[in-house]
């Protein structure tokens, strides 16, 4: 630990947060406690990013501040909330601060690398350091590639090359910040962010969720020693908790995806040959994260365009209507309107479930997957640019990891497998409770004897589907074979 500095006039080292509210691992954090600078932590809400954070994120940001507030004053340190745009205001502070440094933990949205090379670029012009760090990885995007030196577009062949390759590191959780005690610019109030929706659309989030590090790590915990008997069984049923609940956590950073796969790795189940086929897939799923940002890095522009370059030309249909129906959990789809009112609800939305909403409103109602991914953005808590991309391509077909073939799953199928006894549907969907196991995922296949002692009357008390699975889903393979070629 480098010599403690009292000294305010003595430029300070800024760590410039981002998703990164955290105290554990944290490399840029990590690095600045070490020097003999004073560390002055700064968070500047971005108000001019491609991808502005939708209402569920802003609510989840309010209050991991707020949590992340509290964790630095136990360690000694305040944070420095700022408004506007990070380019200017770095450079600003920098400047009247007298900065010996400024640094940050790398992300991969393009956006970003853009700005963190402007900033870095302007910085080193006037004599101040800048140091960027693995924070938000297990390998950087550019760590795995081919032998060729080009990017992987299957995630089983990223896995097998990522495990022959060393993660970075963890470094060890800060219990100290010797803060720096200069003048500092105004702070914004976080209030003043109105983060919070004005509608009362989020009110039973606090039910649902608790952000922050503290939480974090408990859900962690809870999910190592909880869920891991079945895990790669349980999360793919919805009606159950089966998956760890840290997607949220991990898309702010207030949890590394390092430290998840060490403590998987360290807990006791790992010695345990029952177990460890579980842990492992446990481990798998984060990887996926890591892939993610390997493929946004690698193809920065499959925000809004396919990666697959046939999708160009897909001829995509244009019905707003239908677009509302499937957002409001009214397509007469159970298991699709059961997740989409999820979503709604709680901010999030099951996994296995997303593919099935995503495949419905993009193969049967030939809706563009960027229409699914925009809501997606705007109504999840673990809305994160390079994870919601590759979902939404994939469940196109146009991104990587695509099958060779036009993927259709059938909410039917899918109902039947993964909520066979209808219990994720009755919860969402109340008003089909009534129904036989043998109906709850098909309603419109009933007998009117059943539906009438189910007091359900369909287009009233609950929707007619909106289309024809089978025909549209003859129709969707027919508008792909239009670009097969």
């Amino acid at each position: 630990m480098a010599e403690k500095n009292t000294d305010p006039d003595s430029g300070p080292t800024i760590v410039w947060l981002r998703r990164d509210l955290r105290l554990h691992d944290n490399p840029a954090l990590h690095w600045a406690t070490t020097q003999p600078n004073p560390v002055l932590v700064v968070y500047i809400h971005n108000v001019t990013p491609d991808w502005p954070a939708g209402g569920a994120s802003k609510w989840w940001l309010h209050h991991s501040l707020a949590g992340f507030t509290g964790s630095l004053k136990a360690v000694g340190a305040k944070l420095l909330l700022l408004n506007g745009s990070p380019a200017d205001l770095i450079q600003s502070l920098a400047k009247k601060t007298r900065a010996s440094a400024v640094v940050w933990n790398r992300r991969y949205e393009p956006a970003a690398i853009a700005t963190d090379a402007a900033i870095k670029a302007t910085l080193k012009e006037k004599g101040i350091a800048a140091h960027s760090f693995t924070g938000n990885v297990c390998f950087e995007p550019w760590a795995v590639v081919k032998s060729d030196n080009t990017p992987y577009r299957v995630f089983s062949a990223w896995w097998r090359a990522a495990q022959a390759t060393k993660a970075v590191a963890e470094v060890a959780a800060v219990k100290h910040i010797n803060d720096w005690t200069g003048k500092r610019p105004a702070a914004t109030k976080l209030s003043a962010l109105a983060l919070l929706p004005k509608l009362n659309w989020a009110d039973d989030f606090n039910q649902h969720w608790t952000p922050g590090e503290q939480s974090a790590r408990q859900t962690l915990q809870r999910a190592l020693d909880e869920r891991l008997a079945d895990y790669n069984d349980a999360r793919d049923v919805p009606s159950i908790s089966g998956t760890s609940k840290l997607s949220a956590h991990l898309a702010f950073g207030e949890i590394s995806p390092r430290a998840i796969v060490a403590a998987a790795r360290a807990h006791r189940h790992w010695k345990k040959a029952a177990s460890r086929e579980n842990l492992q897939g446990f481990v798998r799923q984060i990887g996926w994260h890591d892939f993610a940002n390997h493929l946004l890095f690698h193809f920065p522009h499959t925000p809004t365009e396919p990666l697959d370059v046939r999708f160009e030309k897909f001829p995509w249909l244009n019905e707003p209507e239908m677009l509302a129906k499937w957002q409001r959990g009214q397509t007469g789809i159970p298991l699709v309107d059961a997740g989409m009112r999820e979503l709604w609800q709680t901010g999030w939305m099951h996994n296995r479930v997303r593919m099935v909403a995503g495949s419905l409103l993009i193969k049967n109602l030939g809706i563009h997957w960027l229409e699914g991914a925009k809501w997606f953005w705007d109504t999840l808590v673990d809305a994160d640019l390079a994870n919601n991309t590759m979902g939404w391509q994939w469940v196109a077909g146009s991104g990587a990891d695509a099958a060779p073939y036009f993927r259709v799953f059938s909410p039917q199928r899918q109902g039947a497998r993964f909520d066979p006894d209808g219990a994720y549907v009755r919860h969402w969907v109340p008003e089909l409770a009534n129904l036989p196991d043998k109906y709850i995922h098909s309603p419109w296949e009933a007998p009117d004897s059943v539906l009438q002692q189910a007091n359900i009357e369909l287009g009233t008390d609950y929707p007619e589907p909106v289309v024809d699975l089978s025909a549209s889903r003859k129709a969707a393979l027919e508008r792909f074979a239009l670009i097969k070629k």
